[in-house]
C-alpha cells in the first residue's frame, strides 16, 4: 500500500494467498502428442524433447539421433509429464541406459530417476525427493485426501472425489477446500473449466507417489473398494440412459471416465492384489453393456464379462447379477458374430430369469436367441422367438424392446422378399424410436429400412436421405460398427450403380 508501484516476482510450488496476488501458473514442459503425430513433425521443437537431448548429449556426446529413438525419447517425455526435473535425471541415465531400456524401466519412474546433480538441493537430486518435500509440507488431512485421490486414474470429477471422501468417512476435511489447497500446492491439477464440472487430474510421477503413500497407510483396498463402488454407481446410472434421448451425453461421459473403470474392473475380479468383488465385477459388466457394444470396446468388455463370470462361479453372488452378466455376454457375442457363445449364454441366463421370474429378463434372452437362427438362415425358429418376446414385451410395455422386435420381424420380412410388410414394420419401429429419442435405435432401423429399399429396387432418393441421416447419427454417438456399416452399404450402393 505504501509502495504501489513495487513488483515482486515470486516462484513456489504454492500460491502465497495474499493480496495483490497474481497467480501465473508455470505447466509442464510442451511435449508432442504421440496419437496424432505426422511423419514430418520435427520432434526437437518441443522443449521437453529438447531439453532432455540437451542434458542426454552432455553426459553422452556420441548419442546417436535416429527417426526410431527420437520418436522414443518424445514417448519418454511423456511419461514424464514434461516435469523438467524428472527429463534431467532421465536423461542422465542414457550413459547406461539407451532410450529404448530406459523407457521400459520408467513403469515405475520413482526407481530410476534416483541420481541429480550433487551441487543442489537434495530435494532436487531425485524426484522422489522433490515430491516426498511438497507432500510433507501438507497437513494430516491434505495428505489423506492427495493419497484418496491418486487411485484415480487418468483424472476425476469432484463428484467422483466427494463420494469417495463420503464412502470412507474421511476426517473433517471439506473436499472442495481440500481440492483447491492441492491445487494451489500444485500437487493437482484442473482441466475442462466449462460450462461442465472441472476434471482435476495428477501428473502421472506424482499419482506414483501417491500410491505407494496410500499403500504404506494401509488404505489401499478400501479407497480402491470405494473407487470401484463409485464407478459401479456411475454405470448403474448411466445404463437407462443410454437407451434415451441424452445418450450420446452419457456415452461420453463413460469414455471419460473409462480408465477409471477399467481400474475398478481390474480391482473388481482381484488383479491388483488388493481384494475384489465378484459381486461388484457381475454388476459392472452388466451395466456396460451398451457402453461397450455402442463404442464398439467389443474384445475389451468380453473378455472382462468371461473372467467375472468364471471367476464367480465359486462366490456367492447374486442370480440377478450373474443373469444380467449373461445377457451382457450374449449381446457382445452376437456383436461379434460368435453366435455359438450367443446360445450358450442365453440359455443359461433363461434359466436364472426363469428361476427368479424376472419377465423383462425372460424376455431379453428369448429376444437375443432369435439372432442364431436368424444367422443360420432358419427364419421360422427365429420369427418364432422374436414373437414370443414380442408378446412379453408389449405385455410389459417395455416399448425399446417392442421397436426392436418388430425391427427384427421386419428384417425377416425382408429377407423372405416380403417388403411391403417389412417397410411398414420398420417404420413402426422407427416412430417408437423417435418417441424414445433413442438415436442409436433411430440410426439402425433407418440403416435397415434403407437396405430393404435397396433390395426391392425401391425410391433410391429416399434411401440416400434415411442413409445419410443414420450415418449422421451414429457418428454423433460415435457408435464405430454403425459408421462401419453406412459406409459398407454406401460402398454397395456406388457399386450397383
Amino acid at each position: 500500500a505504501s509502495c504501489p508501484h513495487l513488483k515482486i516476482l515470486v516462484t513456489s510450488s504454492a500460491v502465497l494467498r495474499i493480496q495483490g496476488e497474481h497467480e501465473f501458473p508455470v505447466p509442464p514442459l510442451a511435449m508432442p502428442d504421440l496419437t496424432s503425430l505426422s511423419e514430418s513433425k520435427d520432434l526437437v521443437q518441443y522443449p521437453a524433447v529438447a531439453l532432455f537431448l540437451q542434458r542426454a548429449l552432455a553426459v553422452k556426446p556420441d548419442l546417436a539421433i535416429t527417426k526410431a529413438n527420437i520418436r522414443t525419447i518424445a514417448e519418454i517425455c511423456a511419461r514424464l509429464d514434461g516435469l523438467p526435473l524428472a527429463i534431467e535425471l532421465a536423461a542422465g541415465r542414457i550413459k547406461l541406459l539407451p532410450p529404448q531400456a530406459l523407457l521400459r524401466r520408467l513403469e515405475h519412474p520413482l526407481q530410476v530417476l534416483t541420481s541429480g546433480a550433487q551441487d543442489v538441493p537434495a530435494r532436487q537430486q531425485t524426484l522422489r525427493n522433490m515430491i516426498a518435500w511438497s507432500y510433507d509440507l501438507l497437513d494430516t488431512d491434505q495428505q489423506r485426501l492427495f493419497r484418496r485421490l491418486c487411485v484415480f486414474v487418468g483424472g476425476s470429477s469432484l463428484e467422483a472425489i466427494e463420494f469417495v471422501y463420503e464412502t470412507l468417512g474421511d476426517g473433517t476435511l471439506p473436499v472442495l477446500e481440500g481440492v483447491s489447497s492441492l491445487i494451489d500446492k500444485s500437487l493437482l491439477q484442473q482441466i475442462e473449466q466449462g460450462a461442465e464440472e472441472p476434471r482435476f487430474v495428477i501428473l502421472e510421477t506424482i499419482r506414483e507417489y501417491g500410491l505407494e503413500a496410500l499403500t504404506e497407510s494401509n488404505a489401499m483396498s478400501i479407497t480402491r473398494q470405494a473407487h470401484a463402488l463409485y464407478c459401479l454407481t456411475l454405470a448403474e446410472k448411466a445404463e437407462p440412459e443410454l437407451g434415451g434421448p441424452e445418450q450420446a451425453l452419457w456415452l461420453e461421459r463413460l469414455e471419460h471416465e473409462h480408465d477409471n473403470l477399467r481400474a475398478a474392473m481390474r480391482w473388481s475380479i482381484g488383479d491388483d492384489g488388493n481384494g475384489g468383488s465378484r459381486e461388484i465385477a457381475l454388476r459392472l459388466g452388466g451395466a456396460l453393456r451398451r457402453f461397450w457394444q455402442m463404442h464398439g470396446h467389443l474384445n475389451e468388455g468380453q473378455t472382462f464379462l468371461e473372467r467375472a463370470l468364471s471367476a464367480s462361479e465359486s462366490f456367492k453372488v447374486s442370480t440377478q447379477a450373474r443373469a444380467k452378466a449373461l445377457i451382457a455376454a450374449a449381446t457382445l457375442a452376437s456383436t461379434q458374430n460368435d453366435y455359438d457363445r450367443v446360445e450358450t449364454y442365453c440359455q443359461q441366463s433363461l434359466v436364472l430369469f426363469r428361476e427368479l421370474g424376472d419377465q423383462f429378463g425372460i424376455a431379453l434372452s428369448l429376444y437375443l436367441l432369435s439372432v442364431v437362427p436368424l444367422m443360420k438362415g432358419d427364419n421360422v425358429a427365429a420369427r418364432s422367438r422374436t414373437e414370443e418376446a414380442l408378446a412379453l414385451f408389449r405385455e410389459m410395455n417395455d416399448k425399446e424392446r417392442v421397436a426392436w422386435s418388430l425391427s427384427t420381424l421386419a428384417l425377416l420380412d425382408s429377407q423372405e422378399g416380403k417388403y411391403t410388410s417389412a417397410r411398414a414394420l420398420y417404420e413402426e419401429s422407427l416412430a417408437i424410436h423417435r418417441v424414445l429419442g433413442d438415436k442409436r435405435g433411430i440410426a439402425i432401423t433407418l440403416l435397415r429400412l434403407a437396405q430393404s429399399l435397396f433390395a426391392s429396387q425401391g425410391d433410391q432418393a429416399a434411401l440416400r436421405s434415411l442413409l445419410e441421416e443414420s450415418l449422421a447419427l451414429f457418428k454423433e454417438l460415435g457408435e464405430k460398427e454403425g459408421i462401419a456399416n453406412s459406409y459398407s452399404f454406401s460402398g454397395q450402393l456406388a457399386l450397383s450403380q
